[in-house]
C-alpha cells in the first residue's frame, strides 16, 4: 500500500538536550514583555564565565553563517550530546553524526537570524521564566552536568532554541488550513502483466470498485483524502491530481508496484487533517531552509 507521510515537525532540534528545552516552549509575540520570575536556581552554574586572560588567538570555528560563528567547542559538545542520546537519525538520513549535528546547528542559526530580522527577541526575564519552568520539572543542575553544559552554554542553547522555534512557528503558520485535495482509490498490482489485464477489464466497462476490493479485501484500495505532497510516492499524487471525479488513470509504476488510480471526489479547498497539515508545515520549513541556504554565506570548517 502507498503510505502517507509520517509527520516529523515536532521541533527543530535533533539533539536530546535541545528537544527537552523545546518541550517547554510556547509561542510568544515579538519582543515579549518581561515577566517577574524567581532568581536563577542556586545550583545552576552562573551564566557569566570566569574571566580569562586576554588572548590574540581567535576561538576555532566549526562554521560561520552570514558572519555569525558556531564555535568548534559548541559543535563538539552538541555532537557528544547527540551521540550519547542513542538515536540513529543520522543513519536514517544517510548522514554522518557530524554532518547531521552541524546541519542542525546551521539551520538553527539561519532561523535565529531571520527571527531577529523579523523583530523577535527574548529578554532575560522571559529566559529566566523558561529556566524556572524547567527547574520545576527536572533536577536541572544534574541534567546540565549529564549533558555537559556550562551555565553560559546552557543559556546560549536555550536562547537559540526558543528563538529558532519562534521563527519555525511563523513558517509553519503560513501553511493554510485548507487546500486542494482529492479522495482516491487505487488498484495495486505487483507485475506489469497483471496490471495490463486489469486495465483492459476497466476499459471494457468493469466496475473499478469491484476490482479494487478483489485485490485489496481489507480497504478496497482506499487512499482517503490527501493534498499534494502528502503521499510518499509523488507519481501517485501526480496521477490523482490529473483526474476528475469518476476518472481512472493509466498504469502508474512506482518502487512499490503498478497502480491504477480512481478519483472519487475532489475539492479545491478542503480542511487539512492534523497529520496532513504537519507534513505540509514540515515541507514549508524544509523549503524555507533550502532557500535561505541558497542566499546565505555559509562556511564550514569541519568535515
Amino acid at each position: 500500500m502507498i503510505r502517507k507521510r509520517i509527520p516529523a515537525l515536532a521541533g527543530l532540534a535533533i539533539l536530546a538536550a535541545v528537544m527537552l528545552l523545546a518541550a517547554c516552549q510556547t509561542n510568544e509575540p515579538a519582543n515579549p514583555t518581561a515577566v517577574p520570575t524567581s532568581p536563577l536556581p542556586t545550583d545552576l552554574p552562573p551564566e557569566t564565565p570566569t574571566a580569562a586572560p586576554p588572548t590574540l588567538t581567535p576561538e576555532p570555528l566549526a562554521a560561520r553563517i552570514n558572519g555569525e560563528g558556531i564555535t568548534l567547542a559548541e559543535f563538539q559538545a552538541e555532537l557528544t550530546r547527540y551521540q550519547n542520546s542513542g538515536t540513529n537519525l543520522a543513519t536514517e538520513k544517510g548522514m554522518s553524526d557530524e554532518q547531521l549535528v552541524l546541519d542542525d546547528l546551521v539551520n538553527q542559526v539561519l532561523l535565529t537570524q531571520a527571527a531577529a530580522q523579523a523583530g523577535y527577541s527574548i529578554d532575560d526575564a522571559s529566559l529566566q521564566a523558561r529556566i524556572d519552568q524547567l527547574s520545576s520539572q527536572v533536577n536541572l543542575a544534574e541534567w546540565l552536568q549529564a549533558g555537559g553544559y556550562s551555565g553560559i552554554s546552557f543559556h546560549q542553547a536555550l536562547r537559540r532554541s526558543i528563538t529558532a522555534a519562534w521563527m519555525r512557528d511563523q513558517i509553519a503558520s503560513s501553511v493554510p488550513a485548507a487546500v486542494e485535495q482529492v479522495h482516491a482509490v487505487q488498484i495495486l498490482l505487483y507485475n506489469l502483466e497483471n496490471a495490463n489485464q486489469v486495465y483492459t477489464l476497466l476499459q471494457s466497462g468493469q466496475d473499478f470498485s469491484t476490482i479494487a476490493w478483489r485485490y485489496d479485501p481489507v480497504t478496497g484500495g482506499e487512499l482517503g483524502w490527501f493534498p499534494k505532497g502528502y503521499l510518499t510516492e509523488e507519481a501517485i499524487e501526480t496521477a490523482a491530481f490529473s483526474l476528475q471525479p469518476g476518472q481512472y488513470s493509466p498504469i502508474v509504476e512506482t518502487r512499490v508496484g503498478f497502480h491504477i488510480l480512481y478519483v472519487v471526489e475532489r475539492e479545491p479547498q478542503r480542511q487539512l487533517d492534523g497529520d496532513a497539515r504537519l507534513v505540509l508545515q514540515e515541507q514549508a520549513l524544509n523549503q524555507w531552509l533550502e532557500d535561505q541556504r541558497q542566499i546565505s554565506q555559509i562556511e564550514l570548517f569541519v568535515p
